[in-house]
């Protein structure tokens, strides 16, 4: 092939030019995030059952539906949490299960339960969505001089925007932090007494009041004969003013008049639901939450939202601004940008590399345009392979910059000694010198192919995340393995000169001679050890004992927490707190954040009476908005958090906990490892409510384990009305208009809607506040019997106090407990997860532990860790058999791989790194380029052996001719990757992960792995039997 391009330059470049095009067009149609669709598809359905306790929830709607989703494909996992008056299913199938039928199995399932569930629930609906738990962003309408009220907001916000966010491309879900308007009707039970009427009678009366009927029209076919018009007719019609209600009529007295609604009810326009109060800087606020659905674009998505909502900015009331205080996606986008720069440093840096071992332009310009060739080819492999331009693609393009142009280097070099040494023109030379490496070059693409091909097959989310690199670096592979035999030759060809016997410029003649004295050393080194080349194989052991003694001292996670910007605050009072009590800490934690981040923080929005425990009048969660990284040097999102966790660990606010977002959209709600706790053995849930207690205490005693919640208690403070059913009875009485009264009096009934500025509302009924107070306020309402007589509660109930759980979840249909927390400062997760694991063993007695979300993947990955290096190592060893056709040959190439592997540990471990998804892929690339530089000098040894040299000389030559372009392509690699490893600011965690361990591992191998190869091979060859040292003769293949 290279022949051929030799002798046809324009050809080659044609072929070059069309790759770029294509490449061209391929990344202007690649989308942007910061992840790929990592988070595996999860379906989740919701149902409402108004007034119901969370035990009741729990039995009569949860477990229903629990048990009828069985036999769905791709299950990995079910959660459940019942709460009072809502019921939250989650279920996780894996990633590889389409998120379209995984829904459409989950809604066939619950088709065949639906009419086991209360008529209630079903009335209201049961929803079956397809959104993501982590919230992508939250945005929040403002009134900045306070002139509109928090329902005003909300109610704006519903008529004029919701809905034009909910439909937008990628939007999973809306959550709304406030509330819009419903038609108030507040009972007053003296008044309802005194016209001898119950709560029951006024939602009959609205419900047969408040509706539209449709009675056709005058004339309506078949008409008469003769007929000459069609009219119209309106005979009833849904009312829309507080007056209309006012005038609903309950009954007429016995003097003929009618008693109205307003005469026993407050009517009013009023909040839908007062469950969330939202303040952005103390200002009247309404939050709205974006939930991304499951597989969407984030960058992509959060772009329409802005731009939807920019668009209706000119029609916002006077006063009111749009902020939002949370929003991950430009972090990703500054995450991509850094990445870009990285990738143009490493560019910069590799080019440095070039010029200075091969001190001319003309050579350094060749290996240069290999890369805008084989980067535009690698982007129109990705758009053709359905890939995108995010944070694990650009890694691997950064990754394949220093290996890319190894190629081009390996062939620049060679035909440059070939012109000094055999005095040849600059075809002929590139003629030769393709002959000699040719076979090298193809064998470095396949072994370096070969360590990244297993990494496409993993399963799960980590599967995908390899997979990105996979794809990513192998194209970037197998592209320059075709430019180094097409264009570079023929660019070789054209433009290098014979640069025989002209003097070299001093700093050149300088570095050339220094490299002649390490040569020169390096090998006499070799020649050395190779008198004895068994003791190499002690030192072989020796670093396979330190490579597992590092090991198991290095820290393990599944991704690094990345400082995104914003944090999260969740705030959790004792069940009995009330909305002021709680608004008492918000506006405590806010004050704490003003007066110690005031320059680090732009803003902070806060949900009182919603919190990752789901909604409560002791429950907030805040969202905190940061400076951008540049503008608070040396103040870091995490340093924020520890040190407001530190301030308020006291308990004196309640439990308050600030954490960062998750690192992978879609995978958890914040940072930190989730897992539920099982009661297998059915303790109950005080028990199981204790034990989890105990675990945590425990696991946070260890200094391990940090920020541990969610198993705080959940019992809330609960007044029985114990209705008795044969007093009820002898009363005149039914159980049912008894429990119908109560529910609409405590708990509020809705009963239909009505129309306000062309959308609808509710309609809902409900005991006026100062009636519903107190435990003795009960007594003040009457149910009307059988023969219209007005009876007190009093005289058919009694009372009784107790506890009812606010909360009851569960994990594949048992009770469970949801635990959430954080690795301790300087703790990696997988230390904490472990410990978790260990206390949770020592409980015993059926209590067991699930991992989920991030937690579960990092647990996936860690199984999958033995199966993936044993896999690639055993792809490589036969790759290189094949290319040597050979047995023994490739034994001498992969003892050369643990020292690089040793450096990788080592060199992590000193910097603090983690044995993460990023670290594993560095290590992967490690042994590709240890056996890399073992191949150029196995390689070039084979030859001359086959050739007839005798083989310590044959070795020793080899070693001589192949360290200059071993040193410059590692040097070319090293520094390529150096960008990653210094990397600061947004994303840099990542960028350090992949590339501190790589930095080691490459100097390991560039330092001691050339030194131990050649003697590997002496030693590999002599223990096969296929030379005796001085016979120079040809073995058989071994």
């Amino acid at each position: 092939m290279a022949q051929f391009f030799i002798r046809r330059p324009v050809f080659a470049w044609v072929l070059a030019i069309l790759l770029m095009i294509a490449g061209a067009f391929g990344l202007k149609s690649l989308a942007i995030s910061q992840y790929p669709e990592v988070a595996p598809t999860t379906v989740r359905i919701s149902a409402t059952y108004t007034g119901a306790s969370a035990q009741i929830v729990a039995d009569s709607v949860t477990s229903v539906i629990e048990d009828g989703m069985t036999g769905l494909d791709g299950l990995l996992y079910m959660t459940s949490n019942s709460s009072e008056g809502s019921s939250q299913i989650s279920l996780v199938f894996n990633s590889s299960t389409d998120a379209d039928m995984a829904q459409v199995q989950v809604q066939n399932k619950l088709q065949l339960v639906q009419s086991s569930l209360p008529t209630a629930v079903t009335q209201t609906g049961v929803s079956v969505t397809r959104s993501t738990s982590s919230i992508l962003m939250v945005g929040a309408l403002v009134s900045d001089d306070n002139s509109m009220s928090n329902v005003e907001l909300g109610n704006y916000f519903s008529n004029s925007m919701e809905d034009t966010v909910q439909r937008l491309e990628g939007v999973g879900s809306i959550q709304m932090f406030g509330s819009e308007y419903a038609m108030r009707i507040w009972l007053d039970p003296a008044k309802l007494y005194k016209y001898g009427l119950t709560p029951s009678d006024v939602t009959s009366a609205v419900s047969e009041q408040n509706t539209n009927v449709t009675v056709g029209s005058l004339g309506d076919l078949p008409s008469a004969q003769g007929q000459q018009v069609t009219i119209s007719l309106k005979a009833q019609s849904q009312l829309s003013t507080v007056d209309d209600f006012r005038k609903i009529v309950l009954t007429t007295t016995d003097d003929g008049s009618s008693v109205y609604l307003g005469d026993v009810a407050r009517i009013e326009l009023a909040d839908d639901s007062y469950s969330v109060l939202g303040q952005y800087d103390g200002k009247n606020a309404v939050g709205f939450g974006v939930n991304l659905q499951n597989g969407a674009n984030a960058v992509a998505t959060s772009e329409r939202v802005h731009a939807a909502i920019d668009k209706l900015k000119s029609a916002l009331p006077e006063g009111v601004s749009v902020v939002y205080p949370y929003d991950t996606t430009p972090f990703i986008q500054e995450s991509i940008n850094q990445i870009y720069h990285t990738l143009i440093e490493a560019i910069i840096l590799v080019f440095v590399v070039i010029l200075v071992f091969l001190q001319s332009w003309r050579a350094t310009i060749i290996p240069c345009i290999a890369v805008p060739v084989v980067l535009l080819g690698t982007f129109g492999v990705l758009a053709a392979t359905g890939l995108s331009i995010n944070t694990l693609t650009m890694f691997a393009l950064v990754l394949a910059i220093g290996l890319l142009v190894d190629d081009a280097i390996v062939v620049v070099e060679n035909v440059e000694r070939v012109m000094e040494e055999e005095h040849l023109d600059a075809v002929a030379a590139t003629e030769k010198s393709m002959k000699e490496i040719s076979s090298a070059l193809v064998g470095i693409v396949v072994v370096l192919s070969s360590v990244f091909l297993p990494m496409a097959f993993m399963s799960g989310s980590t599967g995908i995340i390899y997979r990105q690199f996979s794809v990513t670096i192998i194209s970037a592979m197998v592209l320059s393995l075709l430019v180094a035999l097409i264009l570079t030759p023929a660019m070789c060809a054209s433009l290098l000169k014979n640069q025989h016997g002209k003097k070299k410029i001093w700093p050149a003649r300088k570095f050339n001679s220094g490299m002649d004295r390490l040569n020169t050393g390096y090998t006499g080194t070799v020649a050395r050890l190779m008198k004895r080349p068994f003791r190499m194989l002690i030192v072989v052991a020796a670093v396979g004992f330190g490579i597992y003694s590092v090991y198991e001292k290095l820290p393990s996670s599944f991704v690094p927490t990345e400082d995104q910007g914003v944090l999260m605050s969740s705030i959790s009072l004792p069940q009995n707190a009330t909305r002021a009590q709680t608004k008492k800490t918000v506006e405590a934690i806010t004050d704490f954040m003003e007066t110690n981040y005031k320059d680090q923080i732009k803003g902070v929005f806060s949900a009182i009476g919603f919190g990752f425990d789901g909604e409560g009048q002791n429950n907030a969660m805040l969202f905190v908005k940061l400076s951008d990284l540049e503008e608070r040097p040396g103040v870091t999102a995490a340093s924020i958090a520890m040190a407001a966790n530190i301030h308020f660990a006291s308990g004196r606010y309640g439990q308050v906990f600030f954490l960062q977002p998750p690192p992978i959209q879609g995978m958890g709600s914040s940072e930190g490892f989730s897992m539920y706790l099982i009661d297998q053995g059915n303790h109950g849930l005080d028990a199981l409510r204790e034990t989890a207690a105990k675990v945590a205490q425990q696991a946070q005693a260890s200094g391990l384990v940090t920020s541990v919640r969610g198993y705080e208690a959940n019992a809330k403070t609960q007044l029985s009305i114990d209705l008795d059913p044969q007093k009820a009875q002898a009363l005149g009485l039914t159980i049912s208009d008894i429990n119908d009264n109560l529910s609409t009096i405590f708990a509020g009934s809705y009963v239909n809607d009505f129309t306000l500025d062309g959308k609808l509302r509710d309609v809902r009924v409900m005991g006026d506040q100062p009636y519903r107070m107190q435990p003795g306020d009960i007594n003040d309402w009457y149910m009307r019997n059988s023969d219209d007589e007005m009876v007190p509660l009093s005289a058919f109930s009694t009372q009784t106090w107790g506890k009812t759980y606010t909360k009851i979840a569960r994990y594949g249909g048992v009770n469970a407990l949801e635990l959430q927390g954080s690795a301790a400062s300087g703790v990696s997760s997988g230390d904490a997860m472990n410990e978790m694991q260990k206390v949770v063993d020592e409980m015993g007695n059926g209590y067991q532990l699930a991992w989920t979300g991030l937690s579960y993947q990092e647990q996936l990955s860690g199984n999958q860790e033995p199966m993936l290096y044993t896999l690639s190592a055993v792809v490589v060893f036969l790759a290189l058999a094949a290319l040597y056709e050979s047995w023994s040959v490739p034994f001498a190439v992969m003892l050369a791989v643990p020292v690089g592997l040793l450096g990788a540990l080592v060199t992590a471990l000193w910097f603090g790194q983690s044995n993460d998804v990023y670290f594993k892929v560095g290590m992967l690339t490690t042994i590709g380029l240890a056996a890399r530089n073992a191949i150029l000098i196995v390689e070039f040894a084979e030859k001359l052996r086959e050739e007839g040299m005798e083989l310590l000389e044959a070795v020793k030559t080899a070693a001589r001719m192949r360290l200059r372009p071993i040193l410059m392509t590692t040097f070319a690699f090293g520094l390529g990757v150096l960008p990653l490893a210094t990397a600061s600011g947004t994303g840099a965690n990542a960028q350090n992960s992949i590339g501190i361990g790589m930095l080691g591992g490459i100097a390991f191998s560039a330092v001691f792995g050339i030194v131990m190869v050649p003697v590997l091979y002496v030693a590999v060859r002599r223990m096969v039997g296929r030379s005796k040292g001085g016979k120079g003769r040809k073995e058989t293949t071994a």
